[in-house]
This record gives C-alpha cells, sequence and structure tokens, in this order.
C-alpha cells in the first residue's frame, strides 16, 4: 500500500489538490508580470500598447486563478474556472499572437506607429480605442529583448499556451488530494 496516495492501492490515482494547482497558476502570472515590470522600470524597456493589453490579460487570468485557488469548487464548479482560465488564456494568446504576428512582418508592411495609449484613452471612446490598440502599430512590430533568439510576446505566448492547458488539467473534476 502507497503511503502518499494511499486509494492507489485500490486502483484510484490521485492528483495534487486543485487549490495548488490555481495557487502554482496564481503565481506564474504573478512573476510573468514582476518580469514585465521589471523590464520596463529596472532594464528600460518600454511596453507598447500591445504589451500592456498583454499584462492585463494575465493579470485577469492570474484573478481566475486566485478565485478557483480561495473558491476551491467540487464537481461541476471546476468546469467553470477551466472554462475562465481557457477564455482568459485564450484572449490572452490571441493578443501576444497579434503581436507576435506584427513582429514577423516585412518591414514594409508594418504599420505606422501612432498615438500613445494614454493620448488613446483620452481622446477616443473605449471601443475605437481597443480596435487601434490591436490593430497594432510600429513600436509593436519593435523587438527590444530577446532571449534564445525568441522576442518577449512569444515567450508570453506560449506562457498563456501552458497556463491555459495548466488551468484545464488542475481544475478537471476527479479525485484529488487536498492542500
Amino acid at each position: 500500500m502507497s503511503t502518499i496516495y494511499p486509494d492507489t492501492a485500490a486502483g484510484i490515482s490521485r492528483r495534487p489538490s486543485p487549490r495548488l494547482f490555481n495557487l502554482l497558476g496564481l503565481a506564474a502570472c504573478g512573476a510573468g508580470l514582476a518580469y514585465a515590470y521589471y523590464a520596463q522600470y529596472g532594464l528600460g524597456y518600454e511596453p507598447c500598447p500591445l504589451c500592456i493589453f498583454q499584462r492585463v490579460a494575465m493579470a485577469a487570468l492570474g484573478a481566475v486563478f486566485l478565485i478557483a485557488a480561495v473558491h476551491n469548487p467540487r464537481g461541476w464548479g471546476r468546469y467553470v474556472y477551466a472554462a475562465l482560465v481557457v477564455l482568459t488564456a485564450g484572449a490572452g494568446t490571441a493578443i501576444a499572437g497579434r503581436h507576435v504576428w506584427l513582429q514577423n512582418l516585412p518591414a514594409e508592411q508594418v504599420p505606422a506607429c501612432g498615438p500613445g495609449l494614454d493620448y488613446m484613452l483620452e481622446a477616443l471612446p473605449l471601443a475605437d480605442t481597443l480596435r487601434l490598440v490591436l490593430q497594432g502599430s510600429g513600436e509593436c512590430a519593435e523587438i527590444d529583448w530577446v532571449f534564445l533568439g525568441l522576442s518577449m510576446p512569444v515567450w508570453t505566448l506560449a506562457a498563456f499556451l501552458v497556463l491555459g492547458a495548466w488551468g484545464v488539467v488542475g481544475n478537471r473534476p476527479g479525485p484529488a488530494r487536498e492542500l
């Protein structure tokens, strides 16, 4: 009989608690945001509007993980949190994917640089600001930061994909050990 998972002898495999999965997801989102702010304020990289929207999506995903960890639902409630993780991570994936696409455009197809996000929020209705930001602009196509040959939006895209899968796996119903 296993002392770590007592039910494995009976043929029931148990995995770590959804609360632990969600807390680790929250920690990953926090680490991603912390690095983004370090890159901005510590390393001097100015974020473009799409970078800001990726931060918002990462914070929203972290909020979903936090609420899921605090609530720690059973049964169908886990499906709800898994769906919320997929929706939030999907939005972040779409934004990061758009950013990666812009960075890989030929130079002659890159849109012109537009006004800053602060100006757009002050001067334009929110719907127009969102549309303009998601279209991207010249500053979004610049690659200032690279690690292992990949730009920050590529790493962010990968993070959203991994965290989305993590949230689905961690919140699926089934036997789990409690934290």
